[in-house]
């Protein structure tokens, strides 16, 4: 939530807290030990993240696989433990949950996984899968809950009839909508959507994020899309979060975001995907050449420049065409960017010394 959206709810006298709130969250998992002799070491999968996220609104994760976003999505669920960092959600403090996490929570938090396949019990048909949580959560029985079910299916544009069929008798996108269907069926505040339309078809993808929408427009529940296409995850979220490499490197509105990117990674992010727009095109294959032309020179000579996750310097050095030497040896501090929100790179880190979007170089600091 910005300052400025703070403010003008404040003046409308409306809550001001945000419904999701991480601050400095830090993952880490244990490696095998090599030798009988030797300590086992850490990963780090994530590393100093701080998220918000407005009731009602859409925030995307976004980044490329083992960046660290579903590993973020299973810490806010109290699937695994962070290392250090606070969570709050719907008003619950995560971090300090025990083995048993309060009834409450489950019921406020709900997640939809990229395999609903996997995510769905296949010895149960469906009308049970979506009837267990109504049970559980509202001692529902008899005719009442086969109601309720069958007005759950019906809000994701399922027949009454799929209350008789198993998860295996429906095509994917069928599976996905039970899924989503069981999430919503608690009334959840906020729903933690893990890559839901990475596995279907594409026209199928469309259906399903058109739901989503329908629903969120509906019920007013907020959204954590985290995904690896950008391209979807402008089409749903109000606002993005650009993770590299176990940290968030860029955030702010979608739009600004995707029209006018800041962070050299967001660049490259934004250059993989298609367009059938031939001016956007046009950028995309600008964006490629500048970034070919930099593995290229790293290619032809001169020690590779590293940050592996977990240490000081910046995650992208080593495919940023901008590097400088001081990418190396710290992780920069947070720049506002023109249009909303912020950066977190050296060249901004001074002034805003070039448009974001626009591939200007600035000066290295040892020219300056």
């Amino acid at each position: 939530m910005t300052v400025t959206g703070a403010m003008e709810k404040a003046h409308r006298g409306e809550e001001t807290t945000p419904l999701l709130q991480v601050r400095d969250l830090t993952v880490a998992f244990a490696q095998k030990r090599t030798v009988p002799w030797r300590a086992a070491g850490t990963v780090t999968a994530v590393q100093g993240l701080s998220l918000e996220l407005d009731a009602g609104r859409t925030l995307g994760l976004v980044g490329e696989s083992g960046s660290g976003k579903s590993t973020t999505a299973r810490a806010l669920l109290h699937l695994i433990r962070p290392a250090a960092g606070t969570i709050t959600a719907a008003g619950f403090d995560v971090a300090s949950f025990g083995r048993r996490v309060p009834i409450g929570y489950r019921r406020a938090v709900q997640a939809v996984f990229q395999d609903p396949l996997g995510s769905l019990d296949p010895t149960h048909v469906i009308g049970d899968i979506v009837a267990e949580p109504l049970s559980i959560h509202f001692d529902m029985r008899g005719a009442d809950r086969d109601r309720r079910v069958t007005a759950l299916l019906d809000q994701v544009g399922l027949a009454a009839h799929h209350t008789r069929r198993y998860p295996y008798e429906l095509s994917g996108g069928q599976r996905q909508r039970v899924a989503i269907a069981k999430a919503l069926a608690v009334e959840p505040r906020l729903i933690i959507l893990d890559e839901p339309v990475s596995a279907l078809d594409v026209s199928v993808q469309s259906q399903i994020i058109n739901l989503l929408e329908d629903v969120q427009e509906g019920t007013g529940v907020a959204y954590l899309f985290v995904a690896h296409d950008l391209a979807v995850v402008r089409h749903t979220s109000d606002d993005i979060a650009v993770m590299y490499r176990s940290r968030i490197v860029e955030t702010g509105p979608a739009d600004r975001i995707c029209e006018r990117p800041a962070h050299p990674y967001t660049e490259a992010l934004l250059a993989a995907v298609p367009d059938p727009d031939p001016a956007r095109q046009r950028v995309q294959r600008e964006r490629r050449h500048r970034l070919r032309a930099a593995a290229a020179d790293r290619a032809a000579g001169g020690p590779r420049q590293t940050a592996p996750a977990g240490t000081p310097g910046c995650p992208f050095v080593a495919r940023c065409p901008h590097r400088m030497p001081v990418c190396t040896r710290s992780f920069p501090d947070w720049t506002p960017v023109a249009g909303g929100g912020r950066v977190a790179c050296h060249l901004y880190a001074e002034v805003d010394r070039a448009e974001p979007g626009t591939g200007v170089t600035p000066e290295p600091e040892e020219q300056r």
